[in-house]
């Protein structure tokens, strides 16, 4: 299994909920195992920049690759790139 975890910032507070719901489009998708979108509660003293973390599993490889081609992943970039400012992603294998 493959872990994907993405973690995003957003500069104005005011876009925060559109981030949200592009990233919410995510979970349409029905490739992942498993898909959240979630708020990050900023509650680490010495990093508060992600306001918001999308958490995936996928069975393989395969699965992620499939993911990211599906159309709401394309629909979710065109409605999150523009407002969102740091974008970090983590891909493991669980075994």
């Amino acid at each position: 299994m493959i872990r994907h975890i993405v973690f995003f910032s957003v500069p104005n507070t005011d876009d925060l909920d559109a981030v949200e719901a592009g990233l919410r489009l995510l979970e349409a998708n029905p490739h992942a195992l498993r898909l959240e979108v979630r708020r990050n509660l900023k509650r680490d003293f010495w990093s508060r920049e992600v306001d918001l973390v999308v958490y995936g599993e996928f069975a393989d490889e395969a699965a992620l690759a499939a993911y990211k081609a599906h159309p709401s992943y394309e629909a979710s970039i065109g409605a999150v790139k523009p407002r969102r400012e740091l974008r970090i992603a983590a891909d493991f294998v669980v075994d």
